[in-house]
């Protein structure tokens, strides 16, 4: 019988000619490749036609199954729209930016008085951001001087005009240490907050030299009103300011800004670095890992490095050194100046102070890339046959180090709990073990049960940026594994690997897979998996337990006149179960203390 014809061959006819994002599907319509096209219907063609340029697109076409496409209005809107694409979809042939889903950022609050803070997650609500810090040490840094030198407010009231006159909110702590200048109580206007605020992204900018100039004027002042106490203040806050400017020691003799990128490769692995360079000081330096970058072109990381960097960006300089020319030049510019507002200009220095700065950018690159080789040459060391053999049997891109597995147990539909167990290089963590009480759920309905557990671990594993696992495993068959399947893909979190291992043929499911793996019975895989999953039913069916005996003894002993709560607990410490209980004797019951010989009867008829 003969194999039916991909989808994607009839769908080449008829491309369409306007710019726009493409991607391409494998036969269990997973999503392999999103890319850019000026002309989306030249630029896939092109995979099909003549041999191709590399390896990876040679693995890359051999699996192309179905495509599709999405039409955008320009090329620049193409080019944001595949980014964001690629970091929600996280196929498996595109470049990995690691662990870009989770750089922090330095938040200013869209509010009438903002608060300074960090955060993960970015809101188009008219904040402000500046980042990503990929140097959690460099954020840290920067943070501690923000509140040694201002006197942001900490707190995180909603605070407007209207509650500042209403005076609702109470002074804290930290206006009464000088910490805070209390707009709360509009001790400070709002002119004169937005002013601090100004100041503030002034520092994050790099423009020491205006944060100088204002906290001189405010020690002037405060000296000239003869407020020495103030005065002192803000001249502790210039000598910290000063301190951190000293630190700064690279300095440039044309005094710009610019940013400079770095980057260095060995095999499949490929480091960026950001230099930051304000008014000619360098004010910081961030990394960034690449993987599936092996066969890819300079100018291709660079340009999904700059894309990267500057998405979410709140200043662009405009000069940005490159060791190489960029792919889609044109339109990362056009993209850029709509950003900012002015042309940047990407430069590939030969000689001279930039090129100077270029060799820093990747001899710093050069280190990094180092350290990373170690740690993996270390980490391929350590990892265990067993892992290793999982990561072989389900085509895993990294070895499952960390796999999190799930069950649910009930009684007759009622006390529905659910277990998550973590296994670290295939011994149980369990410091990391958490048990659910299945609260959204009546009667038994496992499918909903699965649901509701998944979506409360990794909404919170995304909330606070917890670490992922490398494998999900659910205990069931297709049925649970879609429920999971199906709450991933709402939390965008679809990227994690997720499998099924229903219970009565040990039978391995993938979504998007009907029929089981032919995985052997007697692999290491298969004996990971069920030590994973018998694991995970233990911790549940012993919480349910505890549940189950817990409610008896409440149903028990709370029927009784007499037994509180104090009462119950002192009967079950002292005899150490209700079976005994039950055996006691009156006078065995009368031991117990606060037990009455009447109330010893009582207890012993209810009972019996």
């Amino acid at each position: 019988m003969s194999q039916p014809e991909a989808p994607y061959k009839a769908k080449l006819k008829d491309l369409p000619t306007q710019p726009g994002v493409y991607f391409y599907l494998d036969k269990n319509g997973t999503i392999i490749y999103i890319g850019k096209a000026k002309v989306l219907k030249n630029r896939v063609r092109s995979y099909f036609t003549g041999k191709p340029d590399s390896t990876k697109t040679a693995r890359l076409v051999s699996r192309i199954w179905d495509l599709e496409t999405l039409v955008t209005r320009t090329e620049v809107e193409a080019l944001l729209t595949e980014a964001n694409l690629i970091k929600q979809h996280r196929p498996k042939f595109n470049i990995d930016l690691r662990d870009d889903r989770s750089f922090p950022y330095i938040r200013i609050t869209n509010e009438d008085y903002p608060q300074v803070l960090v955060t993960r997650n970015i809101v188009k609500d008219g904040s402000v951001y500046y980042g990503p810090y990929t140097n959690v040490k460099g954020l840290r840094s920067a943070l501690s001087v923000i509140k040694r030198i201002f006197t942001i407010r900490s707190c995180s009231y909603q605070m407007s005009d209207a509650t500042v006159e209403a005076r609702k909110i109470q002074l804290c702590l930290d206006y009464h240490i000088g910490k805070c200048d209390g707009p709360c109580q509009g001790l400070i206007s709002k002119a004169g907050y937005a002013e601090m605020i100004q100041r503030v992204e002034d520092f994050l900018k790099g423009r020491t030299d205006n944060v100088e100039s204002y906290l001189e004027g405010k020690m002037d002042d405060a000296a000239s009103a003869q407020e020495y106490e103030h005065a002192a203040r803000f001249r502790d806050q210039l000598e910290a300011v000063r301190s951190y400017v000293s630190r700064q020691r690279l300095k440039t003799s044309d005094f710009e800004d610019r940013d400079v990128l770095g980057v260095a490769r060995q095999e499949n692995l490929t480091c960026g670095i950001l230099i930051r360079i304000r008014s000619g000081k360098l004010i910081g330096k961030e990394q960034f890992r690449f993987r599936g970058a092996e066969d890819e072109e300079m100018s291709g990381i660079l340009s999904r490095m700059i894309t990267r960097v500057y998405e979410d960006a709140s200043f662009i300089p405009k000069e940005i050194l490159v060791p190489d020319n960029i792919a889609d030049a044109e339109v990362i510019g056009k993209w850029l100046r709509s950003v900012s507002g002015h042309k940047i200009s990407f430069i590939v220095p030969q000689i001279g102070e930039k090129k100077t700065l270029l060799d820093l950018a990747d001899r710093n690159a050069e280190l990094v890339l180092k350290d990373w080789a170690l740690e993996q040459a270390l980490r391929v060391e350590i990892v265990p046959k067993m892992v290793r053999a999982l990561q072989e049997d389900l085509i895993l891109k990294a070895p499952p180090r960390r796999i999190e597995g799930f069950d649910i147990s009930h009684l007759g539909g009622k006390q529905t709990v659910a277990s998550m167990v973590c296994f670290k290089d295939g011994r149980p963590a369990k410091k990391e073990y958490r048990k659910y009480k299945i609260k959204s759920v009546e009667g038994i309905d496992d499918f909903a049960s699965m649901k509701e557990v998944i979506h409360r671990r990794y909404t919170r594993v995304k909330a606070e940026a917890l670490p992922e696992p490398d494998l999900i495993l659910i205990d069931g068959g297709k049925g649970q594994l879609n429920a999971a399947v199906a709450i991933l893909n709402q939390l965008g979190m679809d990227h994690i690997p997720i499998l099924g291992l229903a219970k009565r043929l040990e039978e391995v499911f993938l979504p998007g897979n009907s029929q089981a793996l032919g995985i052997p019975k007697t692999s290491p895989s298969i004996m990971l998996l069920r030590r994973v999953r018998d694991e995970a039913h233990r911790f549940a069916i012993t919480f349910q337990k505890k549940k189950r005996g817990k409610a008896m003894i409440h149903s028990a002993l709370d029927e009784i006149p007499g037994i509180g709560q104090a009462r119950k607990v002192a009967l079950i410490q002292y005899f150490g179960s209700l079976k005994k209980l039950k055996t006691a004797s009156v006078k065995e019951i009368e031991h117990v203390p606060g037990i009455s010989k009447t109330l010893a009867a009582s207890i012993k008829t209810a009972l019996q």
